[in-house]
């Protein structure tokens, strides 16, 4: 299939995404998977971390639990758009971590760099922000192993490793919405009951505004992913050059 741009669209990848996306649903309540569902926890709470610092706060700490919840406390300077801001990173980063791990993956391939920044970052974030061993002992464990993957897996086995993380990153981002948002009785306790607190939407207006967003982010991603990048008209024309 060739869409108006001359992107054409990839099967192998849509067969791979599927398969992932599928494995990660089958053994969704598997303690195998618990380790990938904390890392996307963190994504959440690094969304709400780094929208603090961008709005000139200061992050307190990052916590984690086994339980799969987890918290940022940060100090904000006053201004409700920066509350927004913040209190919307959650949701919306995974989303957008997530959109950004599946084009990496599957639209430009970037292979060993995709677990080298997740490393990077996972270290960066335990170091600076972790005050409780698990937290700690998580994101720096978890680093390590990303590190050694991307240092000395073959490249099939990166590749694979990077398919499914990118999947299953979008997958959680996705039930994330849907579980923490769309059941009443979690979302009271939800970042969406705590932005409405200040002000005075509706926590039911902000989540339908995340999963809007989320949802929408994440489809385009899976989109443009999905399709294999159009040739360069120039790709196929040889150049020479002649002395005169």
């Amino acid at each position: 299939m060739q869409t108006a741009s001359g992107a054409k669209l990839n099967a192998g990848r849509v067969t791979l995404l599927l398969l992932f996306l599928g494995a990660g649903w089958y053994f969704w309540d598997t303690a195998a998977l618990l380790p990938l569902k904390l890392l996307v926890v963190m994504m959440h709470e690094s969304g709400h971390a780094i929208a603090t610092l961008l709005v000139g706060g200061s992050v307190e700490h990052i916590t984690l639990r086994l339980d799969q919840s987890g918290a940022c406390l940060s100090s904000l300077p006053p201004g409700i758009f920066r509350k927004i801001l913040v209190f919307s990173g959650g949701y919306l980063g995974s989303a957008a971590v997530g959109a950004a791990l599946l084009l990496a993956t599957f639209r430009f391939q970037l292979r060993r760099w995709v677990l080298g920044a997740t490393c990077v970052w996972l270290g960066v974030m335990g170091v600076l922000y972790a005050r409780d061993p698990f937290t700690l002992a998580f994101c720096v464990g978890t680093s390590v192993v990303l590190g050694l993957a991307a240092r000395f897996l073959p490249q099939g086995a990166v590749d694979v490793l990077n398919l499914f993380l990118a999947a299953f990153t979008a997958l959680y981002a996705l039930f994330d919405l849907r579980d923490d948002l769309w059941d009443s009785s979690i979302r009271s306790l939800s970042d969406a009951a705590l932005l409405a607190q200040h002000t005075w939407v509706p926590a039911i207006a902000w989540a339908a505004l995340w999963t809007l967003l989320g949802v929408l982010l994440l489809g385009w991603a899976a989109y443009v992913s999905m399709h294999a990048r159009p040739a360069s008209p120039f790709s196929s024309v040889s150049m020479h050059s002649r002395r005169f």
